[in-house]
């Protein structure tokens, strides 16, 4: 395994909530994505769901609640927890996600991915 550059990852990404493999942990994903706008309500129904802003800032609306991430900072949404995640400007977030994780979880729109490539 060789060291991953991940400002240079970043600018591979051409386009907003297209998440990318940069890396795999035993039986997980890591993956990063450049975020700008809304995205979709859903939830993961066996997944937890990490998300840590490498440059930005990320809004995670909950039904009940709102939390906003900086840079530096993450989160982990639990399984079952319907969210989402909003940013007013480009963000550019890492996320930690079992394989085979959807993006949009439970619901399927024009933002979801099936099989996020490696980068």
């Amino acid at each position: 395994m060789s060291k991953v550059n991940i400002k240079d990852k970043f600018k591979l990404i051409k386009n907003y909530w297209d998440p990318k493999i940069i890396g795999e942990v035993n039986d997980m994903h890591v993956k990063i994505a450049k975020v700008k706008g809304e995205f979709d309500w859903h939830l993961h129904e066996n997944e937890d769901e990490m998300f840590l802003v490498i440059e930005g800032e990320l809004l995670l609306k909950y039904r009940d609640r709102e939390e906003v991430l900086q840079k530096g900072e993450m989160a982990i949404v639990p399984k079952g927890v319907e969210h989402k995640p909003v940013a007013e400007q480009e963000t550019q977030i890492l996320m930690i996600e079992q394989k085979g994780t959807l993006n949009t979880g439970n619901v399927k729109s024009e933002k979801t991915v099936d099989d996020p490539e490696w980068i």
